[in-house]
């Protein structure tokens, strides 16, 4: 028995954060992909999807609607539509809702069990609410600003 399955981006587990914007999750409730970590980040102008930081892995990226700034390597650039951002191993990189309405990016990671994650300090990111005070290698210690307050949300598609 294999354990492929089928879900709708609109009927995938949603959870909303009020820094952070929409997160899609396509694995089961639950469970991992061992190897990838894939799902879809809406961002409203002014939201950063995340800390910036750099992980020991791959990762890319696909604007599917809307436009964000990519801060990569200490370097903002505008994204729209269709363009794709893939960050080799180590790369510090954030991304940042921007324009007149909500951005949907597809993100997808290698995962590994020896996987590392490091938030630098950059100037550029804290414009955004999005920059560590001090290096940290701990998501708790990089994320404690932001507080845990995910709740569960409903996506609507497509977007405007």
């Amino acid at each position: 028995m294999s354990d492929w399955f089928v879900v709708n981006v609109v009927d995938a587990p949603t959870l909303r954060h009020d820094i952070g914007g929409l997160v899609v999750g396509f694995e089961r409730q639950g469970e991992h992909f061992p190897e990838l970590g894939i799902h879809l980040r809406v961002l409203e102008p002014g939201q950063p999807s995340s800390i910036y930081h750099a992980e020991s892995v791959q990762e890319d990226f696909l604007v599917l609607s809307g436009e964000c700034l990519a801060i990569i390597e200490g370097e903002e650039h505008t994204l729209r539509a269709w363009d794709f951002v893939h960050c080799p191993a180590h790369t510090e990189h954030l991304f940042v809702g921007a324009g007149d309405g909500p951005c949907a990016i597809l993100m997808i990671g290698a995962r590994g069990p020896e996987q590392t994650i490091h938030y630098p300090v950059s100037e550029l990111a804290a414009r955004h609410r999005a920059s560590v005070a001090a290096p940290t290698n701990s998501a708790a210690e990089a994320y404690a600003e932001w507080g845990g307050n995910f709740t569960p949300a409903k996506l609507d598609w497509p977007l405007r």
